[in-house]
């Protein structure tokens, strides 16, 4: 990867990355960039009985600190109500609710997959 990507292009590659990683796991993905008045949900997925939203955060290297670290409290308390938000309006019965974060790391050679990191359940 070279140092022209912007961080439209690396958050793009990150969310590609975490979606094929979600689906090689069996999730089976019913949503992307989902957009609410409140905000936007990276991907909306389905694992067995759990409706899960999930955060990705992309980074090209740990100088600015592990992606983990991007998602705050306070941006937790807003995917649980993205999650809400989603649900209200995808309703599926017997179905419960997850918030999940996946770190992405890009390499700056292009031909190294990325290192990814799935937190479940963060909220």
């Amino acid at each position: 990867m070279t140092k022209k990507n912007t961080n439209q292009e690396v958050g793009a590659l990150g969310e590609e990355a975490a979606a094929e990683h979600l689906a090689e796991r069996g999730y089976r993905i019913l949503d992307r960039n989902w957009r609410c008045p409140e905000g936007e949900v990276d991907i909306v997925a389905e694992d067995d009985d759990y409706v899960v939203v999930v955060e990705v955060k992309t980074r090209t290297g740990h100088a600015a600190g592990h992606p983990f670290e991007a998602v705050t409290p306070a941006k937790v308390q807003r995917l649980r109500r993205l999650a809400l938000a989603w649900a209200h309006g995808n309703p599926r019965s017997g179905q419960r609710l997850r918030v999940d974060v996946v770190a992405v790391t890009l390499e700056a050679d292009a031909s190294t997959r990325p290192v990814i990191e799935h937190l479940e359940n963060v909220a």
